[in-house]
């Protein structure tokens, strides 16, 4: 059992990851800016109030969990850039100021920067509308800061190009820098088991200080 605080919590990825979690039996503490708006409940589970974007919010929510998770999101194309890097820096940030005692952290990141098989770039593809492309590169522009970082023990977990809410099936494959593709020539995961495949990561770490990613 793992004690594990997730922000971003009652999203669309982040309330599949609380959920897969209670499921294994961790101690969830959700971190959330209206707790009102969560109203699952569990023995496991604790909910409180945080700020991703404030690394002496980050650093109290961490102190004492194994693990750290952020699934924030920011709605729309700036919303994402205003978000996701600027709360990637303040996640690492926070946990610098807790040591050699600072958890893992695991976020959410995007498929945007993911090599497809012709060897270009999932938003190399025409017509992408710009808010789309904004999403991508504020993930891609957060995974290449992660990728500074060599003092705190960090993953990154792309998922396929299409991720929504469907089965937990507990199947996926798994990949690093190169988009997790069907025979068929899809690309997908769902949210349920993109959850399950972050959860493996935390209890069987394979990829600290690098991004991979999902699907099936």
């Amino acid at each position: 059992m793992s004690t594990l605080a997730i922000f971003g919590a009652n999203g669309t990825i982040g309330s599949r990851i609380v959920q897969e979690a209670l499921r294994r039996g961790h101690q969830v503490t959700a971190v959330v800016r209206d707790p009102a708006k969560l109203t699952l409940t569990d023995p496991n589970l604790t909910v409180t109030t945080g700020d991703v974007l404030d690394p002496a919010s980050v650093a109290q929510v961490a102190a004492g969990q194994d693990a750290v998770i952020s699934a924030v999101g920011g709605g729309d194309g700036p919303g994402h850039i205003a978000t996701i890097k600027p709360a990637a820096e303040a996640l690492v940030a926070g946990l610098r100021t807790l040591g050699d005692a600072a958890p893992r952290l695991l976020t959410v990141g995007g498929a945007g920067s993911l090599r497809k098989p012709d060897g270009t770039q999932v938003w190399d593809a025409e017509g992408l509308p710009e808010f789309l492309l904004q999403i991508m590169h504020a993930h891609g522009d957060a995974l290449d800061f992660y990728r500074t970082v060599s003092d705190v023990r960090w993953t990154n977990l792309s998922p396929a190009a299409t991720i929504e809410p469907g089965e937990r099936t507990g199947g996926y494959r798994t990949a690093t820098d190169d988009l997790v593709v069907a025979a068929d020539g899809s690309s997908r995961i769902s949210a349920e088991d993109y959850a399950v495949a972050l959860l493996d990561e935390i209890e069987q770490p394979r990829h600290t200080g690098e991004r991979f990613t999902v699907g099936y």
